[in-house]
């Protein structure tokens, strides 16, 4: 059966096809170009040596900058998803449609996310650093990373809820339960997927962060002994190797490192996602 459409529709589909085509190999190849040359000027500087658990100018040790960005994430996901998914549930089940409070919050939302980290870093040693004198510290660090990353995963977890059917919703409520326990034992086990993307969207952002982190967390090189000392991350200790312009070859190494680190996670979060929606499945 012949086509219908005219040669100039057709002309056109077939350009828009290999533009697109076109666009997703650019983007593949930028990728692939990024990785490999990360690893080719990064592997081979990889020793034991930077993983010694105290750093000195003879090791340049990254271990304690990987354990300082390990707590840094934990911490900044502990304080950002909990209100971040409190205020999606708010939003999409206690509201109703218009509800300028909604709006409102959906607009500010969108303007924090645009606004550049080094404003954050800005606010977060004006505030939690020099007002709430918790010094360079890991806990300022965290705060300020994690106000970050709220927007971001409120957001996201508003949208995973949004896509849950509504006979969900009313099989729950036909059968007699409650709003909170629909959301709790049959929303939030089907959005999941979608909770859990943005979440991992977020820890990239926190495990990348450096300008923030400079102004909150400070630039030492030691695992902290408290939430009120200073620490480094691994984006920071890149950025400070760098600037030195001594250890380049320990650059691309952390590089190398930090690159594996979020493919490990993305990887550990995707299975606990598979794993939990299988299990909301079954229940």
């Amino acid at each position: 059966m012949k086509s219908s459409l005219p040669i100039g529709a057709k002309i056109s589909s077939l350009i828009l096809r290999a533009l697109v085509y076109l666009a997703a190999l650019i983007t593949a190849g930028v990728l692939a170009f990024i990785v490999i040359y990360i690893f080719v000027m990064g592997v081979p500087h990889i020793s034991l040596d930077l993983f010694a658990l105290e750093y000195n100018s003879v090791n340049v040790s990254l271990m304690p900058a990987l354990i300082n960005t390990v707590l840094m994430t934990a911490l900044a996901l502990l304080l950002a998803v909990p209100l971040g998914i409190g205020a999606a549930i708010y939003l999409v089940e206690y509201t109703g449609r218009g509800n300028k409070l909604v709006g409102l919050v959906r607009v500010t939302a969108e303007t924090l996310s645009g606004i550049p980290s080094i404003v954050y870093g800005l606010f977060g040693l004006l505030f939690f650093v020099t007002v709430l004198g918790w010094r360079m510290s890991l806990l300022a660090g965290a705060f300020t990373v994690a106000i970050m990353i709220l927007p971001l995963i409120m957001r996201t977890a508003e949208e995973a809820l949004k896509a849950v059917p509504d006979s969900y919703r009313e099989g729950s409520f036909g059968l007699g339960a409650g709003r909170l326990r629909t959301v709790f034992r049959v929303l939030l086990p089907s959005a999941i997927p979608g909770i859990l993307a943005g979440v991992i969207l977020a820890i990239g952002r926190v495990v990348g962060e450096s300008a923030a982190l400079i102004y909150t967390a400070g630039t030492v090189t030691a695992i902290p002994s408290s939430v009120f000392d200073s620490t480094r991350t691994l984006s920071v200790h890149m950025y400070v190797l760098a600037s030195e312009g001594l250890h380049i070859d320990k650059t691309y190494a952390t590089a190398v490192i930090l690159l594996l680190l979020v493919v490990l996670i993305n990887a550990g979060s995707a299975a606990v996602a598979k794993r939990l929606t299988k299990g909301a499945g079954r229940g």
